[in-house]
């Protein structure tokens, strides 16, 4: 029999960073009950492979699922490969474009690789929606969709707002929340986890569950997590994202870029550290005996070691500390090759230092490269260059090159 800790301390760490608890005094009270049978909750969260990879935002349900993991209790991650066809209208102004079945079955394989980076894959339950829903046959699904009327969808945010702009609302996007309600009942869940945004589909699984006469689900929201820009929520598209997939150096030079006041979000978010522990962190910077730099490496290195390892971490952030603070060569340099013909090498001595940012990344384009140069925010092997051509006479072939904070090691053959 599980030995599972008393409940307010359970109550403590789950509540860490949660946006939302309906009901906490059913969750106290099913977890009082979990603690006297020794049987752990059943808890839920669901993520539709619709990408093949995952960046921190993304970790934020999987951090919560791994506290309770912690806490003896049973987690469900569960694979929507079955609602990846209908396509989550969450947050959508118009119809979602349908994804193939070969793509969600390979980002499905993805995601189980990514996801026990957080999780015991020991101690994780991995389920696919299909395992049910593709069973549903015409009438079973009529019965279900008979749970719910079209007046309670439209009270979700996003389809009234389409309502009322005359926006189209497929028939289908009315399915996801009614088969992610059935998840639920499937899997018997206790207790489902969501962003904020997914609350309306939260709601609905406690609704069916009832039908079927279960006892319905407690529902924990999570805060959607800000990029690194501190405005929009972490996403690809804005271009403001952590992967996880990422070079332990790239990881930690975007942590290091976050503002300090986001700092204490992702600790909160993306770190099992405690609660108390993080307030006596921000008490020890405010009163000046902790420096808001030092304590952002930690989280840096807390962050890197769940994804790669603690080597990997403190090496990320010894190179980090000898490119920007030491001012050092770090050890570990992104290489680039560049040809003569790429940088206008002739056979004479001078070389285009604008073309080679441009080719080497450190520059969007060759005007870019030259507004940089101009702005002397270029510098070649540790001298800032202040010409748009390079005299090349008796230097080495190959060039530490620093723009801004970036740097890199080109070769030129």
């Amino acid at each position: 029999m599980p030995n599972f800790a008393p409940v307010e301390e359970q109550l403590a760490y789950l509540k860490k960073g949660a946006a939302e608890i309906i009901r906490e005094s059913d969750l106290r009270e099913r977890l009082e009950k979990s603690r006297q049978s020794g049987k752990p909750l059943r808890v839920k969260a669901g993520f539709d492979p619709t990408a093949p990879d995952l960046h921190l935002g993304h970790t934020v349900l999987m951090r919560k699922l791994k506290h309770f993991q912690d806490l003896g209790h049973t987690v469900i991650f569960l694979i929507g490969d079955f609602t990846s066809l209908i396509g989550d209208p969450t947050g959508r102004v118009a119809t979602r474009p349908p994804l193939t079945r070969e793509q969600i079955d390979e980002n499905a394989e993805t995601y189980k690789a990514q996801v026990f980076k957080i999780l015991d894959g020991a101690k994780t339950e991995v389920r696919f929606n299909s395992e049910w829903l593709g069973k549903l046959d015409y009438e079973k699904l009529i019965r279900l969709t008979a749970k719910f009327t079209v007046s309670q969808m439209l009270e979700r945010d996003d389809f009234h707002k389409r309502y009322m702009e005359e926006k189209p609302i497929a028939m289908h996007e009315f399915l996801y929340p009614v088969a992610q309600a059935y998840d639920s009942v499937c899997l018997e869940a206790d207790v489902e986890l969501g962003g904020t945004d997914q609350k309306f589909n939260l709601l609905m699984g406690r609704e069916l569950q009832r039908h079927y006469n279960q006892p319905s689900q407690i529902v924990l929201t999570m805060p959607l997590l800000e990029g690194t820009d501190g405005v929009q929520k972490m996403s690809k598209s804005y271009g403001n994202y952590i992967g996880i997939t990422e070079s332990p150096e790239q990881m930690f030079g975007k942590v290091m870029s976050i503002s300090d006041q986001l700092m204490w979000r992702y600790y909160e978010l993306l770190t099992d550290v405690k609660t108390e522990e993080i307030e006596a962190l921000k008490q020890k910077v405010v009163a000046g005996e902790a420096h808001p730099m030092k304590v952002k490496q930690e989280l840096g290195k807390i962050i890197i070691k769940d994804f790669h390892s603690a080597q990997a971490a403190e090496n990320a952030a010894e190179n980090w500390s000898k490119q920007f603070q030491k001012k050092e060569v770090p050890d570990e340099l992104e290489e680039v090759a560049l040809t003569a013909a790429d940088i206008g090498l002739d056979g004479g001595t001078s070389v285009r230092l604008d073309r080679i940012l441009a080719k080497s990344g450190l520059a969007e384009s060759a005007t870019d490269a030259s507004r940089k140069i101009k702005a002397g925010a270029v510098k070649v092997d540790s001298e800032v260059a202040n010409a748009p051509h390079l005299d090349i006479a008796g230097l080495p072939a190959t060039w530490v090159i620093r723009v801004g904070k970036r740097m890199k090691r080109v070769t030129v053959s």
